[in-house]
């Protein structure tokens, strides 16, 4: 199975790839594509770590699962590809925002579109959870949060948020509401100002904001 991982990930990542959960992981996700549909590509499953290295991070949006309906899932998370309907949690983003963004930019200014989970099977959302990714992208954040300085995480839901509840609050900016879902956007998500938070508080601390 070939992915596409940045060094700079492979490096700050190492020991874990070697610890004996990780390669449980790795023999399920290859059991699960040999046997049937699984999302994102197999190629792209780590595509948020290759487009945006570890030392260009500077925001990370949080999600749960990929998408799990052909030609949507593409290892980043919220993004789809401009040729596929624009699922229900990225049309409220883009409400939020006054317009539809463009997540590839995003991740090309430092923002790492981070899934807990980073495959499933078609048609069968949460089903590679468990499995070990959460163990995984448990420690993607504990990294972010210990060897970086003045990163915003963006923590949409209840999942999110317990994910990062160990963040240091007075070492980073962490932004959290209800997610952006139809189920809860109308909860606390619309009118959260997550993006101009997030700048606010970049450029207070003599970085480049993002072009959202």
């Amino acid at each position: 199975m070939e992915v596409r991982i940045d060094q700079s990930w492979k490096e700050v990542l190492g020991e874990e790839f070697d610890k004996p959960y990780f390669a449980n992981l790795v023999a399920f996700v290859r059991e699960a594509y040999g046997k049937g549909t699984c999302y994102p590509p197999a190629k792209r499953i780590f595509a948020a770590f290759d487009r945006t290295p570890f030392d260009r991070v500077k925001v990370v949006i949080l999600g749960q699962d990929p998408y799990h309906e052909p030609g949507q899932a593409q290892g980043l998370a919220f993004y789809v590809p401009p040729e596929v309907a624009v699922p229900p949690s990225l049309q409220n983003i883009a409400k939020e925002l006054g317009h539809m963004p463009d997540l590839l930019s995003w991740t090309d200014q430092g923002v790492l579109l981070l899934n807990a989970t980073l495959t499933v099977a078609a048609h069968r959302a949460g089903s590679h959870q468990g499995k070990g990714w959460e163990t995984f992208t448990d420690e993607v954040v504990r990294i972010l949060a210990t060897k970086r300085e003045h990163l915003v995480f963006v923590l949409w839901g209840s999942y999110a948020q317990r994910k990062g509840s160990f963040i240091d609050r007075n070492r980073h900016c962490v932004i959290a509401s209800a997610h952006p879902s139809p189920l809860s956007a109308y909860r606390g998500f619309f009118g959260s100002k997550p993006f101009s938070r997030a700048n606010e508080y970049l450029v207070a601390h003599g970085q480049t904001p993002i072009a959202w």
